[in-house]
């Protein structure tokens, strides 16, 4: 029988890159009072509205939740964040479009009204280069698409998550060249999200990817982990954390190294209730701690 082992990790944040405004560091990194919840929104079986959500959340004690949304959910954006503050739920962070757009603008806005100050997770997709004159091309388009958002973002205490999401965008290497460039324009509200349930290519080179990008992790959301057979395309595989072949091996790999940051569990699933999905994700993590910390 597979032993069952917890995985969690979300958001660092690199003290002289942040603003004071951003969510606190804690000692530990595997602390399940630091869980943050993530994609229960749109996956849910029960579709919740904001009240029944926040409530949900604050009777599994999970205080902390990243905010994923779908246009439905726009009118309900200013109710979103007043169930939260009623049941004690921090939002740490806000799924935000790949633009400065209209729906951009209207999560700008909602954050400014209620002095709220989660991160700003983007993504960005695109097929690979084919030189490194079109790499260079690529990264500066990058660059162009994004800085507005973080400039929108630092004056609301905001930072602004690249977050891996396939393609050309969610490798590693070039989220990285992104995040540089940035940072070389002056932008220093900016940061990487590393998210196992995209990460199924980067399993076999975890230690060397992650020694690559630590420095730069704002968070990192866990998941069970099983690499597709050989011959088969990447895809997310939605596992309970401690059900899958991997993720325990990665997460050590992160706790050696030091990282410290909130935790990110979460329920991609839209056939299981948020509550049950977050609830076996929770032992799942608990189990896996129990290992590492007895390995310490």
């Amino acid at each position: 029988m597979r032993t069952p082992i917890p995985a969690s990790l979300a958001f660092a944040f690199i003290a002289t890159c942040l603003p004071a405004a951003a969510t606190k560091l804690t000692a530990d990194t595997w602390n399940r009072d630091q869980l943050v919840a993530w994609c229960i929104v749109p996956y849910d079986a029960k579709n919740r509205d904001p009240e029944t959500r926040a409530a949900m959340l604050e009777k599994l004690q999970i205080r902390k939740f990243a905010y994923d949304w779908r246009a439905t959910h726009i009118p309900t954006f200013d109710d979103e964040v007043k169930a939260c503050a009623r049941h004690g739920i921090d939002i740490v962070a806000w799924w935000f479009p790949q633009k400065l757009d209209a729906n951009a603008q209207i999560i700008l806005d909602v954050i400014k009204r209620h002095q709220i100050h989660p991160q700003l997770w983007v993504t960005g997709g695109g097929a690979a280069v084919k030189d490194d004159a079109e790499q260079a091309k690529r990264v500066a388009s990058e660059v162009a698409r994004i800085r507005p958002i973080v400039e929108a973002a630092k004056p609301l205490g905001c930072t602004v998550a690249l977050y891996n999401h396939g393609g050309w965008f969610g490798q590693p290497a070039n989220q990285l060249a992104v995040l540089k460039a940035l940072r070389a324009e002056g932008c220093t509200n900016v940061g990487l999200v590393y998210n196992f349930h995209h990460g199924h290519d980067d399993v076999a080179r975890f230690a060397e990817i992650w020694a690559m990008l630590k420095d730069h992790v704002l968070a990192v959301n866990l998941n069970g982990m099983h690499v597709p057979p050989q011959g088969r395309p990447s895809e997310i595989i939605v596992e309970p954390l401690g059900t899958g072949d991997h993720e325990l091996a990665m997460m050590r790999v992160i706790d050696r190294s030091g990282w410290r940051g909130m935790v990110g569990i979460l329920n991609h699933r839209t056939d299981v209730d948020a509550e049950e999905g977050l609830t076996r994700n929770r032992e799942g993590f608990d189990q896996l701690m129990a290992r590492i910390r007895a390995e310490r």
